[in-house]
């Protein structure tokens, strides 16, 4: 088969050559697909005698389109309806987009249409479509205001000022203004609110604060709040009858605190008393959060083991309840029943023994155990321990005399002697005298014997003794 019918010729290969290039630097420069119309959308103000067409359309101060008609809005109303036709630079457009007619600067002149787009997550307008009144706006125009002052309002106004400027100027008649602050009675209006500008500046610099905090910490903080305040009058606006009912409880509630104007102003005068003291109880409740937070969590687990823990006590409550039915507890209050006489002369008769008991333990606490605790200074057999230890010493050293050499049998050892000096004992009850002889003279006891028995008196608690001084014992020859 033969291909030469298929072959372009030199005219055909630049033609297409021109197209290309013509069509290429026509996207280029034009940035836009041929045969399709610009965007357009509409909008319907309440007011559109400012704007006309070819005046320009902005988002952000930029150009993005321009006005290419104003006529009337459908139906009866006198409101106008604007035709934009929006570049690529201006999309997407959301669906909660608001529109405003605004004056251009001083060396432009006339007005322009501003355009904010909308959120997203709202949907985007279609081509053709029309924004509507209630989400745009129309510009105040001085001789709007102009218009509305006719002669009967201008001489109410003047009146209003009149009477202002009396209100400021007059001084009050006689009991007029008793139940002012005494700094001001007397005094003008004018001269009242001269002397508040002593209390501005900090009143000033408190406004400020708020202000400042009414910006927000991010970006679009306010417009955020703003919109939030919108939505808020749009739903009050679509509860009239509930509105009108909040009004109507905010008259009584007023009434009210105008009944009470004594006590509401005593309490202002206490409010910053207690602010001053609001501050350091938040501190404390501020620190102590984190140690609440902490307790949160670690309870977090036996909170969890509240329904499984619960779950394991009904059996319990069950055996109980089992236990304390009639024929169960019936038995248990007869065998309570022949208890209970016995427990209640055991009761009457510890209320008697308690004291005593509590008698001989701070006598134990107070004397005995101190005593005990002392170390006696007996020299040369002074042994540097306490004296209840020395005597549990003499136990052990009593126990060795009395020990036998061959483990058969137990006596005691005893060092035998004599000398010419004659001892004797004397007399003790149910003792004979006992006699010996010592190679020594006998220098005395230790501790001496005292002379003569030392009082007891029974009516006097133990507990109010003074530990004795068991060195102060004498050591020496008897009486």
């Amino acid at each position: 088969m033969s291909r030469r019918g298929t072959r372009l010729t030199p005219f055909q290969v630049g033609l297409v050559a021109i197209v290309i290039i013509a069509v290429a630097s026509y996207f280029s420069f034009a940035k836009d697909i041929p045969f399709r119309g610009p965007f357009q959308l509409k909008a319907v103000f309440a007011n559109g005698d400012n704007i006309g067409v070819r005046s320009p359309v902005r988002i952000a101060g930029v150009d993005v389109g321009k006005v290419v008609k104003v006529g009337p809005a459908s139906g009866d109303s006198n409101a106008t309806e604007v035709t934009m036709e929006l570049n690529d630079k201006a999309l997407p457009i959301h669906r909660d987009a608001e529109i405003k007619i605004r004056p251009r600067t001083f060396l432009e002149g006339n007005y322009f249409v501003a355009i904010s787009p909308g959120r997203p997550g709202t949907g985007t307008v279609d081509d053709g479509d029309t924004i509507p009144i209630t989400q745009t706006a129309s510009p105040v125009l001085l001789q709007d205001i102009l218009g509305e002052l006719q002669s009967n309002t201008r001489e109410n106004l003047q009146k209003l000022l009149e009477g202002y400027g009396g209100a400021l100027a007059g001084r009050p008649r006689r009991g007029e203004d008793k139940d002012q602050d005494p700094a001001v009675r007397g005094e003008t209006a004018g001269q009242a609110l001269n002397q508040t500008l002593v209390y501005s500046p900090s009143a000033l610099r408190g406004t400020a604060i708020v202000n400042d905090a009414l910006l927000g910490t991010e970006l679009h903080d306010l417009s955020k709040l703003i919109r939030s305040g919108q939505r808020v009058s749009t739903a009050l606006d679509s509860r009239e009858k509930q509105l009108k009912d909040l009004i109507t409880n905010l008259d009584v509630t007023t009434g009210a605190l105008a009944s009470e104007q004594g006590n509401l102003r005593e309490t202002v005068r206490l409010l910053p008393r207690v602010l001053d003291a609001a501050d350091p109880a938040f501190d404390s409740l501020n620190r102590a959060f984190p140690p609440t937070r902490a307790f949160a969590r670690e309870i977090l687990p036996g909170v969890r083991e509240t329904g499984p823990t619960i779950d394991a006590g009904f059996p319990w409550i069950a055996q109980t309840r089992r236990l304390v039915a009639p024929d169960e507890l019936q038995g248990l209050v007869q065998a309570l029943r022949r208890a209970v006489p016995p427990l209640t002369r055991t009761t009457s008769a510890t209320l008697g023994l308690l004291p005593q008991v509590d008698l001989v333990d701070r006598c134990a606490l107070e004397v005995i155990l101190p005593t005990g605790e002392r170390v006696i200074s007996d020299p040369p057999f002074t042994s540097g321990i306490a004296n209840y230890k020395e005597f549990f010493q003499s136990l052990v050293g009593l126990a060795g005399e009395g020990a036998g050499f061959d483990g058969n049998s137990y006596y005691t050892r005893v060092f035998s002697g004599g000398g010419a000096l004659g001892v004797q004992t004397s007399p003790l009850p149910g003792t004979p005298q006992a006699f010996s002889n010592a190679v020594l003279n006998p220098l005395g006891s230790r501790p001496a014997r005292p002379s003569r028995r030392p009082p007891y008196n029974r009516r006097f608690r133990c507990h109010r003794n003074t530990p004795p001084n068991l060195n102060s014992a004498r050591t020496g020859a008897g009486p």
